[in-house]
């Protein structure tokens, strides 16, 4: 088992030779990636039917259970994730901006990579052939450390991938993954300053604190979701109703579903029957404010300041009804971890007024919260969904995965 001084090492080398790639000898290396996978999807997912195993024996919620399982289906999505990274134009040596000034001095700005990323997350497999696969075009080499959880599948996509770099002449350091998976191996990558040049958590909200708090390498802190659906009067009730089912029930345990419904006043008692019953399809727990309990009964379970501050990731929903559409964006503004908002609304005026006063990576109106992905954005596969103001916000596609570099050319100035 290497030591993190040993896989930073190594990482260091596989970035320089990537830095100095061409497009066509990383887009090499993803086709031969996207291929292995194909190939060997019988190894995954044996290595994943261990994991499953584990997780179902040890009780793991059916919504986190289905975060870990791969399936052949879900195997060929990450392939083709993969390819379509290829298709993406790649950043690296785009100049951003350029000029000669009044010396003669001609400056440009470009896009290089940023060297060594290490990537901390939980049980979410894609996440390793997803990581991996968007580092290497942006020019970096990545160490992954994954949850113990998925400790077999993300080993064996390692392998597989690190095997595809070697046969495409690309080193096979430019993926690595920690093998052991417990908290003093992510304490060593928290604390490998000149190995790591950046490092991104992706997981729950005890994860992201605890790399935010721990580490001496930069970070860069991504998507705790605990993202608001408010429905505004007036509105189309009927689409209302499609919006929260979607961004409630399509996938809970993801970090852009709805975990908090508003209502306006006006439309609660039209609004509320028709969301619960469309609700109870999936046996979404409802935890509401009094008069949410009051329209809907005494199956509504009273909510908490901790269920409107909680991002559950399961089948449970906290229901709000307010007086108006700045009570709705004090509430976000309190309780929002600056992820995805959204607000169902007929109103022109009101669709502005939330846009501007909303702080999220995100802002929606008139459609569900779960768009918030890099493929759906347009960006390929991400890297995870940024809620800070810094270096990047939102869905973290390739650019995201570059920094700048001044080039200045010269024929003899001085100062």
């Amino acid at each position: 088992m290497r030591t993190i001084e040993e896989m930073g090492e190594r990482a260091r080398e596989a970035a320089a030779v990537l830095a100095a790639a061409g497009s066509r000898e990383k887009d090499r290396g993803l086709a031969a990636i996207a291929a292995a996978l194909r190939e060997h999807t019988g190894e995954i997912l044996a290595a994943n039917g261990l994991d499953t195993a584990r997780a179902a024996e040890a009780g793991t919620r059916p919504a986190m259970l289905d975060r870990l399982t791969l399936t052949g289906e879900r195997v060929e999505a990450i392939a083709r994730a993969v390819e379509e990274i290829i298709a993406l134009p790649d950043p690296v040596g785009r100049v951003d901006r350029g000029g000669v000034r009044p010396n003669g001095l001609s400056i440009t700005r470009l896009r290089v990579p940023l060297g060594v990323v290490g990537i901390i997350y939980e049980a979410r497999p894609n996440v390793t052939a997803d990581a991996a696969a968007l580092c290497l075009k942006s020019g970096n080499a990545c160490i992954l450390r994954g949850g113990k959880e998925a400790i077999s599948t993300n080993l064996a996509l390692a392998g597989i991938m690190g095997r595809a770099l070697e046969q495409a002449g690309l080193p096979a350091g430019a993926v690595q993954l920690m093998e052991n998976t417990d908290r003093e191996s992510a304490r060593q990558m928290m604390r490998a300053n000149g190995l790591i040049d950046v490092l991104i958590p992706r997981g729950g909200a005890g994860l992201i604190q605890a790399v935010v708090e721990g580490s001496t390498v930069p970070v860069i802190q991504t998507g705790v979701g605990n993202c608001h659906v408010y429905v505004d009067s007036p509105c189309d009730l009927g689409m209302a109703v499609e919006i929260i089912e979607n961004a409630k029930c399509s996938r809970p345990s993801v970090c852009n579903a709805a975990e908090t419904l508003l209502v306006h006043r006006e439309v609660a008692e039209a609004f509320l029957p028709m969301a619960k019953a469309a609700l109870d399809r999936y046996s979404v727990q409802l935890r509401g404010c009094p008069e949410a309990r009051r329209i809907l009964g005494e199956g509504v379970l009273p909510a908490t300041g901790e269920d409107y501050a909680a991002e559950f990731n399961d089948f449970i929903l906290a229901v709000r009804v307010v007086d108006s559409i700045e009570e709705a964006i004090r509430h976000i503004r309190r309780y929002s971890t600056g992820h995805s908002e959204a607000i169902v609304t007929g109103d022109y005026g009101h669709s502005q007024q939330f846009i501007r006063q909303v702080d999220a990576a995100a802002v929606y109106v008139n459609a569900s919260t779960r768009f918030t992905d890099g493929g759906e954005f347009g960006l390929g596969a991400e890297i995870g969904i940024s809620t800070q103001k810094l270096h990047a916000r939102g869905p973290m596609g390739l650019e995201e995965l570059t920094t700048t570099k001044y080039v200045v050319l010269g024929s003899g100035q001085i100062r």
